[in-house]
């Protein structure tokens, strides 16, 4: 950053002019003597980089996000405020979540501690101490026994929510100049005349997956716009026609206001990563990185998605299916943004499903996501059955799909379908599962999702 931005810091304001904007706010952290901060796999896979960040509404209610530093730039920081472990004890009186740990012996070698106090922390205050509070935080040592103890009686006491951190002062909002090479724009044509003066700039959301390269080091000449200050890419609405998800969205938002709505992508969500990197992840992340094993793809090939992109020359609406071109390769022009996701309302069956080494927080072997609509005969009307993982985009199984259309799902149709089904793909073997592993979980996950949902 060439220009001066501030952020809040365990209440105090903090000059960044100076800093490089592609730094980790973890390694930043740790370089300015907040050593409680720790950096285990830099991936934000562990959780012992967690710290919490403040987002004010326009009604002053101030909410707390466990977020993973090592995938947090700087450039994101200026006009924002973060608290870290060293903020929480008063003198020598700990904070009741620290006070908790102890009381449950629940740590041992102290590594990971901060990240779970962090974690804690963040959940008393959204009251959100569940079994999700803490999966993405990795302890070896101590078992999760004393720590899971901890946290229930936290629940049980409400302990934590009764010492809130004090009110910044003076905190500032940084302009779309804040640096020379991450600017963060306010609206989406001010990011657009960004993007056609700074032709080779990236643009950033959540930097969940970006952030991981930078934590690496890499990116450190890249000039990057970041949308996660533009108001219009956060709105979320839900209609009588569909639910409308704009770009950059939290994926928390979308797990806690979509449960309802959408419960495939929900369904898909509670395991698609920790809770850390769903309070920054984004779905425009997901298509503008078009990972053929990213996880929400297929939902969206599924629910037959539409997608908003805006560009220079105006907006177009790309429908999912038209969206994956090649490996990472989109209908998405370099200067076009994502600005929205459509999701039709439809009166369906639908469920998403995900097979990885760990339950959540891993990458896939294979995602799966199906949408189906029975008439009054019980004939299949409507069929979607998308994969991902086992290509090089995420794709719709199309003539499994006409061959299920029309007809009743017994079982000597549906023998049929999942013998298609191990023919449909021609996957790759790696050292997360052979070709042959993914071709049977295609079949397999299809024959769950009738056994789970059609009656």
């Amino acid at each position: 950053m060439t220009d001066s931005g501030t952020f809040q810091l365990n209440g105090q304001s903090v000059d960044l002019a100076g800093s490089e904007p592609t730094l980790s706010l973890l390694r930043w952290l740790n370089r300015t003597g907040c050593h409680g901060t720790k950096e285990g796999c830099a991936d934000g896979d562990c959780g012992a980089c967690t710290v919490a960040l403040v987002d004010v509404s326009a009604d002053g209610k101030r909410s707390y996000r466990a977020i993973n530093s090592c995938l947090l730039p700087l450039g994101f920081l200026p006009g924002r405020e973060l608290i870290s472990v060293e903020h929480l004890a008063d003198g020598e009186t700990l904070h009741p979540v620290q006070q908790v740990m102890v009381d449950c012996h629940a740590s041992q070698c102290g590594y990971c501690t901060p990240g779970f106090v962090m974690s804690l922390f963040a959940g008393c205050h959204e009251g959100e101490l569940d079994d999700h509070t803490i999966e993405g935080n990795l302890c070896r040592c101590t078992g999760y026994l004393p720590i899971r103890r901890a946290m229930q009686r936290l629940r049980e006491t409400g302990m934590g929510n009764d010492r809130l951190v004090l009110a910044p002062q003076g905190a500032s909002l940084a302009s779309a100049e804040m640096a020379s090479r991450f600017f963060s724009p306010l609206f989406i044509d001010e990011a657009l005349r960004l993007k056609q003066t700074h032709a080779d700039a990236k643009w950033i959301a959540g930097a969940t997956d970006l952030g991981v390269e930078m934590s690496r080091g890499r990116h450190q000449e890249q000039t990057f716009i970041a949308l996660d200050r533009i108001a219009e890419l956060q709105q979320l609405a839900i209609d009588a026609e569909g639910v409308s998800i704009g770009a950059a969205v939290p994926l928390r938002r979308l797990e806690v206001e979509l449960a309802e709505s959408v419960p495939a992508l929900v369904g898909m969500l509670q395991v698609f990563a920790a809770r850390q990197v769903k309070n920054r992840a984004t779905l425009g992340g997901n298509l503008g990185t078009a990972s053929p094993i990213g996880d929400l793809l297929p939902v969206l090939l599924a629910l037959d998605g539409e997608i908003r992109l805006t560009g220079p020359t105006g907006s177009r609406v790309v429908a999912a299916h038209e969206y994956f071109v090649d490996y990472r390769k989109t209908a998405r022009q370099d200067d076009e943004l994502v600005v929205a996701v459509r999701l039709p309302q439809r009166t369906q069956h639908s469920a998403a499903y995900k097979v990885s080494k760990r339950p959540s927080d891993d990458i896939s072997i294979v995602a799966a996501a199906f949408a189906l609509v029975l008439d009054s005969n019980g004939y299949v009307q409507h069929v979607r059955l998308a994969y991902g993982g086992v290509a090089a985009v995420p794709l719709r199984a199309r003539a499994v799909e006409n061959f299920l259309h029309g007809r009743r799902l017994d079982a000597q149709t549906l023998a049929e379908a999942r013998q298609q089904l191990t023919q449909a793909f021609h996957p790759l073997s790696d050292h997360r599962g052979s070709a042959d592993y993914r071709r049977a979980l295609c079949a397999s996950l299809f024959a769950r999702f009738v056994a789970e949902h059609l009656p």
